[in-house]
């Protein structure tokens, strides 16, 4: 019949095999249109069961029964530590007891206790050292004002040794728990500072020693700041006592030194004048060349 078109039969195969491809495809996406609308309702496919409602993970608490016991030991301990070194110590006027805040409360504590540390020198001592690793350990202000007691009180030489040693001990007590509990602090506190110490302590593993003793002796980064942040950046512990046993020492013979001459302080901006700051420069400077030398000979 001359009014029926011929159409061959590779060209029919070819329109037919096209229909069936365009038919799989718009069976595929039926079938994953109603997987997903199975898994946005909670329902698994075939199983015909009800919608549930999915609720999103309540928060983790940040700490560990372990981490918040072993934090309580620590404050209770420290707490009534000093609590029965203030009842075994000899009667007198407790007023003058207290936490020095200003240069003038640090004058007057000076004087009511300079009789009677030559009368009392172990109980002076032991109440001292409390203070100052309490203090240095929850991160109180005021161990300047303790250092330049130590001046006033024990001179030089003893009271740079009294300084280190409870500067080392209070250090390593808040190194300890900021590792049990410091983490969401330091996060929430200083982010742009741990950033920046967590960068430079990874690239200075193999000289890590020489860095830590140069953040100690320079102001370049808060002691305290360090104490909290260095278990958090993985610095060894044995690098970091090592580091602030050493680094402490000239700042602290700089602040007891001041001390000797107590009544001549106007303000805490004159115990680091430019000579002073300089010299810490300088021994902070010593402290790294090593790791500068040693990038030296590795560079190609």
């Amino acid at each position: 019949n001359p009014s029926l078109s011929y159409h061959p039969p590779d060209q029919r195969g070819r329109e037919g095999e096209g229909e069936g491809e365009r038919d799989k495809e718009r069976g595929k996406e039926r079938i994953l249109g109603k997987e997903a609308m199975a898994e946005a309702q909670g329902v698994s496919e075939g199983a015909g069961a009800a919608p549930t409602i999915v609720s999103p993970p309540s928060p983790k608490f940040p700490l560990t029964g372990y981490e918040v016991a072993a934090a309580s030991t620590i404050v209770v301990g420290s707490v009534l530590g000093l609590f029965c070194v203030y009842l075994t110590m000899p009667a007198a006027d407790y007023a003058f007891l207290k936490f020095p805040q200003t240069l003038e409360d640090l004058q007057l504590l000076r004087d009511d206790l300079e009789s009677y540390t030559r009368d009392y020198t172990i109980q002076v001592l032991v109440g001292y050292c409390a203070v100052y690793i309490f203090m240095q350990t929850f991160m109180i202000p005021g161990t300047v004002f303790m250092s330049l007691l130590a001046g006033a009180l024990f001179g030089v030489l003893k009271g740079v040794a009294l300084v280190v040693f409870n500067a080392t001990a209070g250090a390593s007590s808040c190194y300890f728990l900021s590792k049990l509990i410091g983490r969401p602090l330091v996060f929430s506190l200083w982010p742009d500072k741990l950033t920046f110490f967590q960068a430079q302590v990874a690239k200075r593993k193999e000289k890590l020693l020489n860095y830590m003793l140069f953040l100690r002796v320079t102001p370049t980064l808060p002691n305290t700041f360090i104490n909290v942040a260095s278990p958090i950046v993985d610095v060894p512990y044995h690098i970091f006592l090592l580091a602030t046993s050493i680094g402490l020492i000239p700042a602290a013979y700089v602040t007891v030194r001041a001390g000797l001459a107590l009544g001549e302080l106007r303000s805490l901006a004159d115990l680091y004048d430019i000579q002073a700051l300089a010299t810490l420069f300088f021994i902070g400077i010593v402290s790294v060349t090593p790791t500068l030398m040693n990038k030296t000979d590795t560079a190609p």
